[in-house]
């Protein structure tokens, strides 16, 4: 039987359990550092997703995955981004709220920076919607620009959806040896599934209509959302491969979601918590909460400037900010 709750039952957002950073106090937050200093970072997205799901979907996928994983693993979780960036094709599109690549990426660089000078100087962020080009900017934004030793890394949490021992995702279609009828694009039958398993409450499936999708190029060349596909050009990485959502499918589905299923998304989902859960545990065991990678090894800065920071602006040290401005 499995850990995970599926369907879960409820979130956390507004709870006093010791998930949500923003919930706690200096001296419970504090307390925490001295035992765990991970924290999680969900970016997410509003954006229309048809008549059955919330304009918050990429951002409570993100949400509920990481409470799970904070109460199996103790580390804490970031009240999430819930603006972010889209491809071109969302372009128009009533309720997707876009905010351009260079205003997130500065944003979250300094999101970073903020949690590093709180102490979390080891950071996970996790994100369930499309803006892979972005997320890795803020990250080297903030690595070149702060140059402090710690830990920031970036999961797709689509990607993490793969069973570990066949190295096969759980997003497969059946002819694929999955259990989907239709491959993954957008508020489909894979995307809503997964919304099923991690907030039904906010999904409202009878109200669930198909589209079809409009690929402007032949097959074989741009690769699916799942990554999963047979062309080597990602989804993201082109222009002028699809038709505007707001032209081609108004109704803010791309594909089928009737045919969504909770029990259908629970391989992935578990995956997907599996995965991050054992990611805050090696980055634990590797380095213990207070301890990180070694100054020499990460910046050639003075080692008396980042051992100031290190120490903090109320700790007889620097805040971070120093090495910036």
């Amino acid at each position: 039987m499995s850990k995970w709750q599926i369907p879960a039952k409820g979130g956390n957002m507004e709870s006093s359990n010791g998930i949500y950073f923003q919930n706690m106090t200096n001296l419970e937050v504090a307390e925490r550092l001295k035992k765990n200093d991970v924290i999680l970072i969900p970016v997410g997205s509003t954006e229309n997703h048809g008549p059955n799901a919330p304009f918050g979907e990429d951002t409570y996928l993100d949400t509920r995955l990481c409470e799970q994983v904070a109460k199996a693993t103790g580390c804490t979780v970031a009240q999430p981004i819930w603006y972010g960036s889209h491809p071109y094709h969302h372009l128009g599109m009533p309720g997707t709220i876009m905010i351009p690549e260079e205003t997130l990426a500065d944003y979250l660089c300094y999101v970073f920076a903020g949690f590093w000078n709180t102490g979390f100087r080891k950071m996970i962020v996790v994100n369930g919607h499309g803006q892979d080009y972005v997320i890795p900017l803020a990250i080297h934004k903030f690595g070149k620009k702060f140059q402090v030793p710690g830990i920031t890394l970036y999961v797709h949490f689509w990607n993490a959806a793969k069973n570990p021992e066949t190295g096969l995702t759980d997003l497969a279609t059946k002819e694929q040896g999955g259990v989907f009828d239709t491959p993954f694009i957008h508020a489909d039958e894979v995307e809503q599934s997964f919304s099923l398993a991690l907030f039904p409450e906010l999904c409202k499936q009878e109200h669930a209509v198909a589209t079809k999708p409009s690929p402007m190029l032949p097959p074989g060349h741009i690769n699916n959302s799942a990554e999963n596909g047979v062309g080597p050009i990602k989804w993201y990485n082109a222009f002028g491969s699809v038709g505007m959502e707001c032209i081609c499918t108004p109704e803010g589905v791309i594909g089928d979601p009737r045919g969504a299923d909770a029990e259908k998304a629970r391989p992935g989902v578990e995956n997907v918590l599996n995965y991050l859960e054992k990611l805050v545990n090696d980055i634990l065991e590797k380095y213990p909460a207070g301890e990180l990678p070694p100054i020499e090894l990460v910046t050639q800065r003075k080692r008396e400037d980042i051992e100031a920071v290190i120490k903090g602006p109320v700790n007889g040290g620097r805040h971070i900010y120093t090495l910036a401005y």
